[in-house]
């Protein structure tokens, strides 16, 4: 009958068509899911004085706690394309959200009333939801308590691996996992983008003691002249 077998979306991944679950390369266990919240991991780590290397951050999620894949939660501004493009070839999968600057003349957007607003809270958290079943665990970068009934939710289901916030002044409402909580400003050395080593500048070199010694004795001293006969001539009081 018509309507009894669903239409398969265009956007639909083909591996999934045939009602497989997603595994990590190789065939073994599956893999971890990052998904970040780029604004409140951003503005978090700038509040307490250092500024996030996202290609350290990608490695670090990679390295440290098997993350396949990290989903990079952004507010969509047409100036920063290029940024766009440099998260994704430091291995984000990039996810960008509309924002009404889009649709703002430049006259507006230059207003001093003007400010951006790039919510991703339901994005990230759709997207966590959607990828369910293809992840082993889920790692929530953001320190935002909107996040605590995804929290909550992936606990129940033992899909929550950690939640890393960018300083120790996250939400009350996360409290409850307080276990399971990664304080990123901990790793501020290794994830911070001035943490690069600079090379050493060359030292000065000193003029050794034999050297100065030597250039002291070729070198008349006041002390000397002073002593001369002519100098002692002249101090020689006038005869009566």
């Amino acid at each position: 009958m018509p309507g009894d077998t669903p239409e398969k979306s265009a956007a639909q991944p083909r591996s999934r068509s045939r009602g497989r679950r997603r595994t990590s390369q190789g065939g073994g266990r599956k893999q971890n899911y990052a998904f970040i919240d780029s604004q409140n991991l951003n503005l978090g780590t700038q509040r307490v004085g250092w500024k996030m290397d996202w290609k350290k951050l990608r490695e670090f999620l990679k390295t440290q706690y098997n993350v396949e894949k990290a989903y990079m939660f952004i507010g969509y501004l047409p100036d920063n394309e290029v940024l766009y493009t440099q998260m994704q070839d430091a291995g984000y999968l990039v996810v960008l959200k509309p924002t009404v600057d889009m649709y703002m003349t430049k006259e507006e957007i230059e207003s001093e009333s003007h400010t951006t607003k790039g919510n991703v809270d339901a994005e990230l958290v759709l997207y966590a939801m959607k990828r369910l079943a293809d992840y082993d665990k889920a790692i929530i970068v953001s320190g935002d308590g909107d996040f605590f009934c995804l929290a909550e939710y992936l606990t129940s289901q033992k899909k929550l691996l950690h939640i890393m916030t960018p300083n120790n002044r996250y939400s009350s409402l996360l409290n409850p996992f307080e276990q399971q909580i990664i304080n990123l400003d901990d790793h501020r050395k290794a994830l911070s983008y001035g943490s690069v080593r600079r090379p050493r500048r060359t030292p000065v070199r000193k003029t050794s003691n034999a050297a100065s010694t030597s250039s002291s004795k070729n070198t008349p001293s006041k002390k000397s002249k002073k002593n001369s006969p002519a100098s002692s001539a002249k101090r020689k009081p006038a005869s009566r």
